[in-house]
């Protein structure tokens, strides 16, 4: 027998009642160990809450008839911790037919609790298809690899030897954004197989919070108001048929505003509950600039039966963050508060080396601190499917606008496909609607053509479970014919002259440029030449200054952030040949290490110069490869410097005339130098009237000087065997600059309770100098660790990462 598959509960990831308790284990211990049995008044205040459940798994690898049984015999199997890829990886050169099969995981836990709780299953994302079976009896099928599902358990769980089997059907499926005849080949992006997001096991009270969704309204009224609609989930009838809700506004611990109304529950079942909060006060709004974010408190009471068989009554309180902020498309740009905001953006894929999908929350999250705090975009566009919760959370704290999008590109497939397009629109839309980042919902898939009533329906559900949002879907023309959104989204690869060339905006509708430069030119690799290099800078700073000089445009959202993986190319596909470089798109600003190129220049120099002063060079300064007449600086300085050999060379000013609606346009000097050694270059930039170098940038062509820099992302992981960060190695002149041409391998060590995932040793010249790894903690194991990197000419690196005890709660 199949189990109900129940939508994703967003409010259970918050506050949950008993969070004490998870902070400090002991609870969880019972409840995931079976340490014993405990008094039910006790066991309801304290168990009711969200728990890691990524732990203690076993990993058997291609699924045989039985493996899902209670008493197949799994002694064989590899022990794993989740995020997990059904198939090792390497940093390029992935082969999908070594997922595309079958596969099966198995976890054993033991379990203790009591009458009036119920108990869930969370995954965040298993790619692609799943069957969950407990102890032998099928819990739950889901279809599609991008959103969340969950299984109740509830009924089936033994005090002890539970055995929890998860079948992944990693194939070629007719699912979204799969199905086409060809196969992965027809794809742009790869999907390794595997349970490759997080899994939570939550236990709730009898009655629960389901959903939670959080409007506010009127936002920049003095009139705003809050509406809170929840979904309830009875499985008992309280005493006296009825519970009561409130709903709290909180600016931290301060209450700013609550609202209470009781629901009458007459049968178990679904039930849904609204209230307005109203009397707010002032609030700060939402925005890429300050992502002000509040949390309202939604709390559930019902009254129990009374007798020896009679349920307990219970409480279930969760935590759901909302942000205030305006956000509409007009055809005149995007208003943000009220205001006119150039959006300024890059799209994003989650392919990582080595990894996969299976990047934990860490990696996630930096993701998005990469594109905030070093390419200083203001928009993301999450293409082609809805990406990691904790990617999210990331661009909700920090200020990162968002387009959401379903699992899609360049396809649409048979009537149950669209169906299954459908229910991803809607999972997608229950899952971040809370969510401030998110201010445009793609409802129709990358790059196909129009199908009116299907997108129209997609459109509708938006509508209907969100309201507050405008759709959008990427375009490969510019006609309205049939099309059935609110923003017109164009991927604009027009090239006039050899040079990107934004056409106009369609009249009449608010207009996005979804997606341009990335494909224009062939490829982007460390080892290209530095001219192509620098194009690329200089080709993104073309379209972005485009984007700027019509008020018609709301912005562009460049293709893209990070090179990623991709299928073999067909025999007939000559641009694929040329694009894909060892299984690998190579269009991102940075590389699939997420180390900047060249290409990210000019995003690097729109930091806020308030806080901080930038020059980046689009070129290498080497005696191969020198820039000539066309140097290319990236910089937020109003005036630059130069000089050879400390002698004053040369004054640069930002090129307004060619990128004067760029924020901070790129400035040129002639660089040429006769004969010989190159000469040491410094660089002092200065802003309006200052009278000392608000930065330094310094290059060398010596290359007895050049050196092995080596850089872990953080300080301290966690040892819950699944938190990770990253490691990156790269050629550098002794300043800093990255140093193509190098050629011999890396070698690693690492000394310390970890482990390193990645290539050892690194084929450094295949790479162009640049490399990376990902150093992951063990379970359980605490201390420091030491990452030695050693290169036959450039010497060894050194870097140090402690590894803390695992957060508590885990399993």
């Amino acid at each position: 027998m199949t189990g109900r598959v129940l939508s994703r509960r967003s409010a259970l990831a918050g506050l949950t009642a008993g969070a004490a308790a998870v902070a400090g284990g002991s609870c969880a211990e019972d409840l995931l160990r079976g340490s014993g049995p405990r008094p039910v008044a006790a066991m309801l205040d304290d168990l009711v809450g969200s728990y890691d459940f990524n732990q203690g798994w076993l990993f058997g690898g291609p699924y045989v008839k039985g493996a899902e049984s209670p008493g197949h015999d799994d002694s064989g199997y590899a022990r794993v911790t989740l995020p997990h890829t059904v198939t090792d990886l390497s940093w390029t050169g992935w082969d999908y037919r070594t997922w595309e099969r079958t596969w099966i995981y198995r976890k054993h836990f033991d379990s203790a609790f009591t009458a009036g709780s119920r108990v869930l299953v969370t995954f965040d994302g298993v790619m692609t298809n799943a069957t969950v079976v407990l102890n032998g009896r099928v819990v739950a099928t889901h279809a599609g690899g991008y959103l969340p599902w969950t299984a109740e358990l509830t009924g089936h769980l033994r005090p002890r030897g539970n055995v929890l089997a998860v079948i992944v059907d990693g194939r070629w499926l007719d699912v979204p954004p799969d199905a086409l005849a060809g196969g992965p080949p027809t794809m742009d992006f790869l999907q390794p197989a595997g349970i490759y997001r997080d899994v939570r096991l939550e236990v709730v009270p009898d009655i629960y919070l389901e959903d939670v969704f959080v409007l506010p309204r009127n936002v920049l009224a003095a009139g705003r108001t809050v509406r809170v609609t929840a979904s309830v989930q009875a499985g008992t009838v309280p005493r006296g048929g009825a519970a009561a809700v409130t709903a709290a506004l909180l600016d931290g611990d301060r209450t700013l505003a609550s609202a209470r109304t009781t629901l009458r529950i007459g049968r178990p079942g679904t039930h849904a509950v609204a209230l307005t909060i109203g009397g707010t006060g002032p609030v700060s709004y939402w925005s890429p600039e300050q992502p002000k974010l509040y949390t309202v408190r939604t709390t559930l009471t019902y009254a129990g039966g009374s007798g020896v068989r009679a349920r307990p009554g219970g409480t279930h309180t969760t935590g759901t963050r909302t942000g205030f902020r305006a956000a509409v498309f007009r055809q005149d740009g995007f208003y943000l508060n009220g205001s006119r905001q150039a959006i300024f953006g890059l799209n994003r894929h989650q392919l990582f080396p080595y990894l996969g999908m299976a990047a934990p929350a860490r990696l996630q999250r930096r993701d998005a601190e990469i594109l905030k705090n070093e390419l200083n975009v203001n928009m993301v566009r999450c293409s082609h499917y809805p990406q990691s919760p904790h990617f999210l959370d990331a661009c909700d704290e920090l200020g990162i606008m968002v387009w959401e999008e379903p699992p899609g590109w360049g396809f649409v497939g048979d009537a149950a496909f669209q169906r299954q397009v459908l229910a991803n629109v809607r999972d997608m839309v229950v899952r971040d609607r809370n969510r401030p980042s998110v201010v445009v919902w793609g409802t129709r898939l990358d790059e196909t053509k129009n199908y009116p009533a299907l997108y129209a329906r997609a459109r509708e559900i938006a509508y209907a479970l969100d309201g507050s949002r405008q759709t959008s879907g990427a375009m490969t023309t510019q006609s309205t014919a049939g099309w059935a959104e609110d923003v017109f989204g164009y991927d604009d690869y027009h090239v006039v002259a050899g040079e990107p060339s934004l056409a106009p905006p369609v009249a009449g509708v608010p207009y996005l440029v979804s997606e341009a430069v990335g494909t224009i030119l062939p490829t982007f690799r460390w080892f290209d030449p530095p001219a192509v290099l620098a194009g690329q800078a200089y080709a993104h700073a073309l379209a972005h200054d485009q984007a700027g000089s019509d008020p018609r445009y709301a912005g562009l959202i460049a293709w893209c952030g990070f090179d990623y993986y991709s299928g073999p190319p067909s025999a007939s596909d000559a641009w694929g040949r040329i694009r894909n470089w060892r299984g690998m798109k190579t269009p991102g600003i940075a590389d699939v290490f997420r180390v900047p190129k060249p290409g990210a220049a000019v995003y690097r120099a729109q930091a806020d110069p308030a806080a901080r002063q930038v020059i980046v060079p689009a070129f290498f300064w080497d005696n191969r490869t020198p820039p000539g007449a066309a140097a290319m600086f990236a910089t937020n300085c109003d005036r630059l410097e130069i000089y050879l050999d400390g002698e004053h060379h040369a004054t640069a000013t930002p090129e307004v005339a060619t990128f004067g609606n760029l924020g901070h346009p790129p400035a040129f000097a002639d660089l040429t130098v006769a004969g010989g050694a190159l000469p040491d270059v410094r660089v002092d930039g200065y802003t309006a009237g200052g009278a000392q170098p608000a930065a330094t940038l310094l290059m060398t062509a010596d290359t007895s000087r050049d050196r092995l820099v080596l850089t872990a992302d953080d300080a301290v992981i966690v040892a819950d065997g699944s938190d990770a960060t990253r490691i990156t190695f790269r050629a550098a002149d002794a300043y800093g600059n990255h140093r193509p041409g190098v050629t011999g391998d890396v070698a690693l060590s690492v000394r310390g309770p970890a482990v390193l995932i990645g290539s050892n040793p690194f084929p450094f010249g295949e790479s162009g100098g640049v490399g990376g790894a990902f150093l992951r903690s063990v379970p359980g194991k605490t201390g420091t660790v030491t990452v030695t990197a050693r290169h036959p000419s450039l010497g060894e690196a050194t870097v140090a990462v402690r590894v803390s005890p695992a957060y508590a709660g885990t399993a």
